[in-house]
């Protein structure tokens, strides 16, 4: 795999291209690995203030397709008998308190794996850059609210990874970083992937941008969330990094050199369902860790991300030997530029074509029934009614965009145009998140208190 040819795909270029102009995209990076070969697109500069044309080796932050380097990690130490997926998370972070002491004991490993722990999507805190950040932060998590009973449903939380890298470091007694590089970058031969940016500053990397109200993209002055975040979303590679990460993960869980980094009864069962999903554009179930969804018949393994204007789409199809990430640097619109992308390659290279499904009429009777104000700790989520058409109106609450540099927050949306599906789904059906899907949760006497979002629960407001 070392001497694997990489190639250009004329057909890839021109698309890549015209959807960073469709989009306004200043940089984009996507590489393919089909029929044993890579395949690589670059459009576009690393930053409008300093524009440096984008290769598949310049580092992009990826945010919360981290999440697979960390769930990696802890499966060598599953490999190793030195964490069991089924204890209690409390076996190997005897320190984590929760709001309910019944919940704090009973959550287990893998319930935080797969996002059923009940934790809420994460707490907006700062606790510093040293080693004792992820310690701080757990210690945090006595405030985090809780959505539901351990293993009761599924609610996608960074906190909840954020708590595995603190598993890691009390069992190896190792910064969770250093673990990271020695157990899995450096078996796998990953070079271009860091997590500190005193490591990143030197070499070619993509700055994220924000669009301003005017329409104008400015620069993102943050890169990367604090260190307790690096489990959850902190490390910075390349497309070239992540072919050979998708390599590895399509293969037996031997790296080049033939080392068995993990079993591969190990490796496929991170990949297999353990959870089911409704009505998610993120997934139809939650492996470990892995995102799983039915394409057009094919199984697709993957985990996405976004930080600070920077947009990743990273997807196998294990039966297909095929692999692809992209990644883009500006918001809102590169997750649409990353899903057109997608798309495309999907169907180019394999066959497999990915629909929206089509929404119902609008019902006024199911309409005013939903209508209203939903949240989490950092958003509030409103359904609202504007010239006989739905919406859906996404806002970051007004507290926790004064507490940071306007530079860390991005500008919220127009309002969603929305469409209801059947059994109390939606979908939204323009914008830049088009596509996107979710539900609605009742109580046991019928009455909506939930609104599930990109796999978050978000609470009905009283």
């Amino acid at each position: 795999m070392n001497d694997i040819a990489v190639t250009n795909d004329i057909a890839l270029t021109e698309f890549v291209a015209a959807t960073a102009a469709k989009f306004d995209m200043p940089g984009i990076s996507v590489g393919i690995w089909v029929d044993g070969r890579e395949i690589i697109a670059n459009h576009g500069v690393t930053s409008t203030e300093n524009p440096v044309p984008v290769t598949e080796h310049t580092i992009f932050s990826i945010g919360s397709t981290s999440k697979t380097f960390t769930a990696t990690a802890l499966m060598r130490l599953v490999a190793e008998g030195k964490v069991d997926l089924a204890a209690p998370v409390r076996t190997y972070v005897p320190e984590l308190r929760l709001l309910d002491e019944e919940h704090a004991a009973a959550i287990t490993v893998q319930q935080v794996l797969n996002h059923t722990a009940g934790l809420e999507w994460n707490i907006i805190n700062n606790t510093g850059e040293g080693e004792d950040g992820l310690a701080a932060f757990v210690a945090s998590l006595a405030e985090l609210p809780l959505i539901g009973k351990p293993g009761e449903r599924a609610s996608y939380s960074q906190a909840g990874f954020n708590l595995l890298g603190r598993v890691i470091e009390n069992v190896t007694g190792q910064p969770f970083e250093q673990v990271i590089v020695e157990t899995v970058l450096e078996p796998v031969g990953l070079h271009e992937s860091f997590y500190f940016q005193g490591d990143i500053m030197t070499r070619r990397f993509s700055a994220g941008h924000e669009r301003q109200a005017d329409g104008t993209l400015e620069v993102c002055r943050s890169w990367k969330g604090t260190r307790a975040n690096n489990p959850g979303g902190g490390l910075g590679t390349t497309v070239s990094d992540l072919l050979r990460w998708g390599r590895f993960h399509l293969g037996d869980g031997r790296t080049e050199s033939g080392e068995t980094l993990l079993p591969a009864a190990l490796l496929h069962r991170m990949q297999q369902p353990t959870v089911t999903l409704r009505a998610s554009a993120l997934a139809d179930a939650f492996g470990l860790c892995w995102m799983l969804r039915d394409v057009d018949g094919v199984r697709t393994v993957g985990h996405g991300g976004s930080v600070f204007g920077q947009f990743t789409e990273f997807q196998l199809v294990p039966e297909r030997n095929f692999a692809i990430a992209i990644v883009s640097n500006a918001s809102p619109d590169g997750v649409p530029a990353n899903q057109a992308i997608l798309r495309w390659a999907l169907e180019h290279y394999l066959g497999v074509v990915d629909r929206d499904p089509e929404p119902l009429p609008f019902d006024a009777d199911r309409v005013a029934e939903l209508l209203g104000g939903y949240e989490i700790d950092a958003m509030t989520a409103t359904f609202l009614v504007e010239d006989g058409n739905l919406f859906l109106e996404c806002k970051v609450k007004p507290e926790i965009r004064a507490a940071a540099p306007e530079s860390e927050i991005p500008q919220d949306h127009p309002p969603f145009p929305v469409g209801l599906l059947p059994d109390d789904e939606y979908i939204i059906t323009a914008g830049s998140f088009q596509g996107q899907r979710g539900f609605l949760s009742r109580n046991d006497r019928g009455e909506i208190i939930g609104l599930d979002l990109a796999g978050r629960l978000f609470t009905r407001s009283a």
